[in-house]
């Protein structure tokens, strides 16, 4: 059976998934596969374009009429959440807008999130592509954007100032980790394919875990960055057991997560 399946370049979503597209052995499923930055991937399952994806935990309310949320092969977790930072200095600049990369990811959400509950950053928000962002803040094009994935590693390397952990604000606030992202497949393929979809990315994921190396050629070629370092640090805070399991404590995290969608 041939499949579209849609992830990041990024190095957890390349971890976790490479085998799968490699071809497992007596898989089922053959793969067609584009590579995209989440809000892309965002727009594309939300116009039904893929079979399987790894989206923003937060799109799900828009689209779950037409996908499944699996219960792996997703991004939550402790510790890894968007942070706020600033080209300028440690102080927020109310007056100058924050760049949020993408309308539809969970970092829009948690930024909105801590804006509602402190009224301390700018109420004006700008999109763009996640490494736009970056590259933006690292110009001084813009003052105060939201990072996430690699750059998260990155951002005292270039000089930036950390304003807030969006994500630590959330596990403050909330009790729950922070749910970052899902894999979704099409409610069409029925229940017995989609079964053995999460199956097939638990295959994935334990081959992965079992290599000697961590980064391979693979996700060397695909990643946003040149620094292996950065690669590992990457996985090793996105890659987890809620990865293989999103379990209670992760379901916990996005019923709380989809409820703030809900309700806006």
């Amino acid at each position: 059976m041939r499949l579209s399946l849609g992830i990041s370049t990024c190095p957890n979503d390349t971890y976790i998934y490479e085998a799968l597209i490699h071809g497992l052995e007596k898989s089922p499923f053959e793969w067609d596969v584009h590579f995209a930055d989440v809000q892309t991937l965002n727009e594309m399952v939300s116009r039904g374009e893929l079979d399987v994806a790894k989206v923003s935990a937060q799109v799900f309310p828009k689209i779950e009429e037409g996908y499944a949320c699996l219960s792996c092969g997703g991004a939550i977790g402790y510790g890894c959440g968007p942070l706020l930072l600033s080209s300028e200095s440690e102080c927020f600049n109310p007056q100058s807008p924050v760049t949020l990369p993408g309308a539809d990811t969970t970092a829009a959400l948690l930024y909105k999130f801590w804006f509602r509950k402190t009224q301390q950053g700018p109420r004006q928000v700008n999109y763009a592509l996640f490494d736009q962002v970056y590259r933006s803040l690292r110009s001084h094009e813009v003052q105060q954007g939201v990072v996430i994935h690699e750059h998260r590693f990155t951002w005292k390397r270039d000089g930036l100032f950390l304003l807030q952990d969006l994500g630590a604000f959330w596990e403050s606030n909330t009790g729950t980790p922070i749910p970052l992202g899902i894999a979704v497949a099409k409610r069409s393929l029925g229940a017995d394919v989609i079964s053995q979809v999460e199956e097939e990315i638990r295959r994935s994921l334990r081959v992965a875990r079992s290599r000697t190396e961590m980064v391979t050629d693979f996700i060397d070629k695909k990643a946003q960055i040149e620094d292996p370092e950065v690669m590992k640090a990457h996985i090793r805070m996105f890659v987890n057991d809620f990865s293989e399991e999103v379990g209670e404590r992760g379901k916990a995290s996005l019923d709380y997560l989809w409820s703030l969608v809900k309700s806006e």
